[in-house]
């Protein structure tokens, strides 16, 4: 393995935060100073393609990467992006739940849940005045 591959899976396993490529070189420029933008989305999918790392293209949002390879869902705000594992067991026996009520051959599945972070959350009380409610049903993107 490369110095540098070998780095930019140590700086994924060493987070929990679903950086995206852009946050992962970054955060490996502290270690390696002269790396290249290239050479980590190029390390990034090479982890993915050898499942040391997972990547994320999460609905409607920047694809992200998960230095956690076990099965886990996730949980992302949809107005600012962020994304964290849940603490919550696998639901068994869904694939086979799907398969049998399709006619796809179900490999296996990710589960997002979407929603406002609490810090998203609280500017979208701000945002909403005194004595009014925010929805996320109305949330737009502007």
């Amino acid at each position: 393995m490369t110095r540098q591959r070998k780095v930019i899976l140590d700086t994924m396993k060493g987070v929990t935060s679903h950086p995206t490529a852009d946050q992962v070189y970054q955060m490996v420029r502290r270690r390696l100073p002269h790396v290249s933008l290239a050479t980590v989305y190029r390390n990034l999918e090479i982890l993915s393609e050898h499942g040391m790392i997972q990547k994320l293209e999460l609905a409607g949002a920047q694809r992200r990467f998960d230095g956690n390879v076990e099965s886990h869902y996730h949980v992302r705000c949809t107005r600012c992006g962020r994304t964290e594992d849940l603490p919550m067991e696998i639901i068994p026996h869904l694939d086979s739940m799907v398969q049998g009520i399709s006619d796809f051959d179900v490999a296996g599945h990710r589960l997002e849940f979407m929603g406002l972070c609490p810090k998203c959350k609280s500017e979208n009380k701000d945002i909403a005045g005194p004595g009014k409610t925010y929805s996320p049903s109305t949330q737009t993107n502007e």
